[in-house]
């Protein structure tokens, strides 16, 4: 997601949630530009190269600087990455705290040879497109953001968990609802309000181009609710049919009340009903 959306932030929520509940995961820091983590890392992809470094030793800007980062990445993955991975088993979780350079998800190179060299040494990878929902009070923010999501799923192929992040800070949680699933025509016609006409045609181009593929939906994250941060894990889960084949009690079995918990829609029914939207939201982001 964009820089600012709450990757981090939602890596360190996941982290605590998954200690709460007994389930270990590891965390890769693939940001060259961090500064310092609040969980602990796996692997840190400073021990082979920073942004400070190259913008140093090469003369460049930060976005240049984090672009060759990435694409001395991409040329290291039988090296460096292949040494971070070792010692993980089969059922081992890892989540990739990933840079906010959006370009990195649509159309460059880098995190595509990533993902397929995960998989080539049979890693099963679900990606969590991170948004932030503050983008709901600004139509053109919220459609070029789910342009971008858009672009990200169709570069990656892979699974995608949309998430609508920062829903903590928003005042009146009921009003994010209509934005789950959104309607781009009507986010098209707040552009045609605020816009010349001669781009009203352009506005419905990119609706239609979005509502053609239908694919960008959204589910919300409160990070104060630990119910939220169980039904976005329980999705994440979900994607990669993690624990599927496993005895033990995965996350999709966790119980928010204190019991067993195997039922998919009333997981996400609590989940819904502790972020206060209506029963409505649930169809939505089912």
């Amino acid at each position: 997601g964009p820089a600012g959306s709450g990757k981090s932030t939602y890596c360190y929520n996941i982290h605590s949630h998954c200690q709460s509940i007994g389930r270990t995961v590891h965390i890769i820091n693939l940001d060259p530009a961090a500064d310092e983590f609040a969980y602990p890392v796996a692997a840190d992809i400073r021990d082979l190269i920073s942004l400070a470094d190259v913008m140093e030793e090469m003369n460049l800007g930060p976005n240049g600087a984090l672009l060759y980062c990435m694409e001395y990445l991409e040329d290291s993955l039988d090296d460096w990455l292949a040494e971070a991975l070792e010692g993980f088993g089969d059922d081992d979780c890892v989540i990739f705290d990933c840079p906010g350079q959006i370009e990195l998800y649509s159309h460059h190179s880098a995190f595509r040879s990533f993902v397929d060299q995960m998989q080539q040494w049979g890693w099963r990878l679900v990606a969590v497109y991170m948004l932030d929902s503050q983008f709901i009070t600004d139509g053109a923010k919220l459609i070029a953001g789910c342009m971008q999501c858009q672009a990200a799923m169709m570069n990656l192929e892979l699974p995608h968990v949309n998430v609508m992040s920062k829903v903590d800070l928003l005042d009146d949680k009921s009003k994010l609802e209509p934005y789950l699933i959104p309607d781009h025509e009507t986010l098209a016609g707040e552009l045609h309000d605020r816009m010349r006409p001669k781009y009203r045609k352009l506005n419905d181009q990119i609706a239609r181009l979005l509502d053609d593929y239908s694919m960008v939906s959204f589910h919300p994250l409160d990070i104060s609710d630990e119910d939220s941060l169980a039904f976005i894990l329980y999705t994440v889960d979900s994607a990669v049919q993690y624990g599927e084949d496993a005895d033990v009690r995965a996350s999709r079995d966790v119980d928010l009340n204190g019991g067993e918990f195997d039922d998919h829609d009333g997981l996400m029914s609590q989940g819904m009903e502790a972020l206060g939207l209506v029963d409505g939201g649930m169809e939505q982001v089912d």
